[in-house]
């Protein structure tokens, strides 16, 4: 068995992907069948702060246009929605949905059970010292979900 960085970084990736593949098909069979990873980063960028689309492509890393078309996508799917700025009424606020935030509850809860099946399979010690050991590694470079500039470039936003 090979010990390379380039493998570990897979395995990592790799972990990354089966946790957000199940989920996004376990979304689907709860509803929400037109949800991917991106949308989620999208809705916690928004939750925390970025209320138009400039400020979302900022947080995401991603041009104007892009996030721009994210919105109408999340819009049009019933997770977001623009309204007029009580300050400015030329500019449109983004704000997460009641189906948004219901979205991302049922997302949580199955995380929550996902990270379950998880301990059951290697033990709480173990997954618990996986943990204790990535943020470690990590320090204050821990990814924030609303701002995942490396990882959304490579993920659809109209899909």
């Amino acid at each position: 068995m090979s010990r390379s960085g380039a493998d570990l970084a897979l395995l990592l990736l790799g972990g990354f992907r089966n946790l957000a593949d199940r989920a996004t098909d376990e979304l689907a069979t709860r509803g929400y069948e037109d949800v991917r990873t991106a949308h989620d980063f999208a809705l916690t960028a928004i939750l925390s702060g970025a209320d138009n689309v400039s400020e979302l492509g900022r947080r995401l890393f991603i041009t104007k246009q892009s996030a721009a078309k994210m919105v109408a996508v999340l819009e049009k799917r019933g997770f977001v929605s623009r309204e007029p700025d009580p300050v400015d009424r030329r500019r449109m606020r983004l704000l997460v949905t009641e189906r948004g935030l219901a979205m991302r509850r049922e997302g949580q809860a199955i995380f929550d059970d996902m990270r379950e099946q998880w301990e059951k399979q290697v033990g709480a010690d173990t997954l618990n010292t996986v943990e204790d050991a990535l943020r470690r590694l990590l320090g204050d470079n821990v990814g924030r979900l609303d701002s995942p500039g490396w990882l959304i470039r490579d993920l659809p936003t109209d899909s």
